[in-house]
């Protein structure tokens, strides 16, 4: 039965993705590739995954090297151009967060000229680990794929290159994206963290120490099983190295608030999935950021 529902499920995620491509009324455009440089497969997870007494075997979890691309109607391609990652939590996907999240109509509503990057980590299974991805200089090398691919569809000219890197994510995205931060091979710019500050503090510090520009924020709830502790325990060894942050609450954030700060730790009260949609606050980040440009400008 447990088989069943996950067929059926990507069944209709991947209709839904056919009907996204297909229909000229959307505001963007959706593109599916494979990379070989995606977190999977990978000798980490060749012979699958043991967690809390359930068996995820590496071709159902540790295979798919998809990448979907969000490019948005009226995105205007130049000599830079801006990628915004987000890497999914556990028990996801990238068809499933892109749909949930809204993560597409997030990026058009944001008017933000960019292109959006879903690269599958562990297929719905309860798992951080980020493959390849935490190798020296595979991020480095998806991206590139990833520039071959918007030249190939003619989205870019051949001179075009890669210029502000973001990385978002929910969840048990936090341990890919501290690895690109420490070995991905290219400069990031800005960090968004959706509950998901489990671990892997000393990478996000050694990043932020280092480039005094890098934006990072933390949104995080007291139901995301620990966020709460790990954004306090942060907050307390950035004090010690005289690194300023904010530290508010949902509710008193505005567009000129997060303008102002480029760290900053987001305290709310609603529930673990509910934070980044409703309001869309992946969009409010976007429109905020300092690096990533309007459409149109």
């Amino acid at each position: 039965m447990k088989t069943s529902n996950s067929l059926l499920l990507f069944v209709f995620l991947n209709f839904q993705m056919i009907l996204f491509a297909q229909d000229a009324s959307q505001p963007f455009r959706i593109l599916r590739m494979n990379s070989n440089h995606t977190s999977f497969p990978d000798t980490g997870r060749a012979q699958g995954h043991n967690y809390d007494g359930t068996f995820y075997d590496a071709a159902s979890h540790y295979s798919n090297h998809s990448v979907i691309l969000v490019v948005p109607e009226k995105f205007s391609a130049g000599k830079h151009v801006d990628l915004i990652f987000w890497f999914h939590g556990w028990r996801n996907t990238i068809d499933s967060s892109l749909v949930h999240f809204h993560l597409a109509n997030q990026l058009i509503s944001s008017q933000r000229n960019a292109i959006l990057v879903l690269a599958e980590t562990a297929t719905n299974a309860p798992d951080s680990y980020g493959g390849k991805l935490e190798q020296p200089n595979e991020f480095k090398s998806l991206i590139k794929d990833i520039m071959d691919e918007l030249l190939k569809t003619r989205i870019v000219s051949a001179n075009a290159q890669p210029d502000h890197i973001v990385l978002a994510g929910h969840s048990g995205a936090f341990r890919v994206i501290a690895h690109i931060l420490q070995d991905g091979g290219l400069k990031i710019h800005e960090v968004y963290l959706m509950d998901a500050l489990y671990g892997e503090k000393e990478k996000f510090e050694q990043w932020i120490n280092a480039d005094v520009h890098s934006r990072f924020i933390h949104w995080y709830t007291h139901k995301g099983g620990g966020t709460d502790e790990e954004s306090l325990l942060m907050m307390d060894q950035l004090k010690t190295t005289n690194i300023h942050f904010l530290s508010a609450k949902d509710l008193e954030l505005n567009p000129e608030i997060l303008k102002a700060n480029r760290i900053i730790f987001v305290e709310s009260p609603r529930d673990h999935n509910e934070i980044i949609t409703d309001p869309d606050n992946i969009s409010l980040l976007m429109q905020t950021s300092p690096f990533l440009k309007k459409i149109g400008d």
